[in-house]
């Protein structure tokens, strides 16, 4: 089977250097070529044909984002970004995101060298899963999502919460409908969708998107600025009311919990369920343990399972489920498992989940 053939594209001497030894040690992995600048990278595309870049943001003689811009109109290919861990470079990011980036790599400010080295595993697997895809100007898919080599320990969600699902359920009558969204890769993209066209008025919405720390504050002022919803990154302790979005911060697990009649959001910054930090499942499984009935799930693209447990849960107490459909996911795996395991109700393509959504809580608030 043919190698998958990387461009590195970085000023960094150091970066491609690190970034060339760490995919060169997968047995699928191979850097042809690496570029210090935009121009050359555009000559070397042309040259040796790779099948994904990895691209810098910021470059000599042309900006990453300029360049993602040209490349997507004029010669689509997987990319996967690399980006510092600072607030600029998050929003530089976010924005490569919207041009067609698939993914990002975070390039942390100082002991490049040992950090890449610790996060060796999910540089490979990010490069493998942007192989597979098929991208168009803006909009990238990938059909299936390929495991990483080698995998750090995987937690289950009774680590953060218990399991409560045999015991008697007491539906709350009284309580506001909660809509709780997950999802991986190519989920900022498919959330910016669905915020932007989201009423007002809508119930609180919680949000886990797998995401690194330092991009979570930065993501949520970006869906702030675009959703006629108000969206912050979640605070421990505060209230779920309606026409608001709570997106969990990239350090911290976020739960739904009651306080009285009330939903509060509450952080958890217990080990890694599935392998993140925040964790769909960790979120889905409080949702259904806390809001049950009154509750609306949605699972969005994303690689592997994250959330699919919690799915079912959220599905079993009798509330309503959603999962993109295949053809709108950057990355079908998430929805997929969901799907399998039989917690899912709706599967519908991205640019239709609002609507149902609307129509859901409508129909919610009409029977009351």
């Amino acid at each position: 089977m043919p190698k998958i053939r990387v461009l590195i594209i970085d000023d960094s001497a150091l970066i491609r250097q690190m970034l060339t030894k760490i995919l060169n040690s997968a047995s699928d992995i191979e850097v042809v070529g690496t570029a210090s600048d935009p121009y050359i990278a555009r000559e070397k595309i042309k040259k040796l044909n790779p099948d994904v870049l990895t691209l810098d943001v910021e470059m000599p003689r042309m900006d990453g984002l300029a360049f993602l811009s040209n490349l997507m109109r004029l010669h689509p290919m997987p990319v996967v970004m690399i980006s510092a861990l600072t607030e600029k470079g998050a929003d530089v990011t976010l924005q490569a995101l919207e041009l067609g980036a698939l993914d990002f790599i975070s390039k942390p400010q100082i002991d490049v060298a040992q950090t890449l080295e610790g996060y060796a595993d999910e540089i490979i697997s990010k490069i493998q899963v942007a192989a597979t895809a098929h991208v168009k100007p803006l909009k990238q898919r990938i059909r299936k999502a390929v495991s990483p080599l080698k995998v750090p320990p995987r937690y289950s969600v009774d680590e953060i919460i218990a399991d409560k699902s045999k015991q008697p359920r007491h539906p709350f009558k009284t309580t506001d409908k909660i809509i709780a969204i997950g999802a991986s890769t190519g989920g900022t993209e498919a959330i910016k969708i669905l915020l932007e066209d989201m009423p007002p008025n809508m119930p609180g919405i919680v949000v886990s998107q797998h995401i690194p720390a330092s991009f979570s504050r930065s993501f949520a002022t970006r869906m702030n600025q675009i959703s006629p919803m108000t969206v912050n990154e979640a605070e421990d302790g505060k209230a779920i009311v309606p026409g608001h979005v709570y997106i969990a911060p990239g350090s911290h697990h976020l739960l739904v919990e009651r306080d009285g009649a009330r939903y509060i959001c509450r952080l958890h910054q217990g080990n890694p369920v599935n392998r993140h930090r925040p964790s769909v499942d960790v979120l889905f499984r409080s949702v259904a343990q806390n809001v049950g009935t009154n509750a609306v799930g949605v699972i969005l693209t994303g690689m592997g399972d994250d959330g699919a447990r919690g799915m079912k849960e959220i599905n079993e107490t009798g509330a309503n489920t959603i999962a993109q459909d295949e053809h709108s996911c950057v990355v079908w795996g998430m929805p997929a498992e969901a799907i399998k395991r039989g917690g899912v109700d709706f599967i519908l393509p991205l640019h239709d989940i609002t609507n149902k959504l609307i129509s859901l809580c409508n129909a919610h608030y009409k029977e009351r």
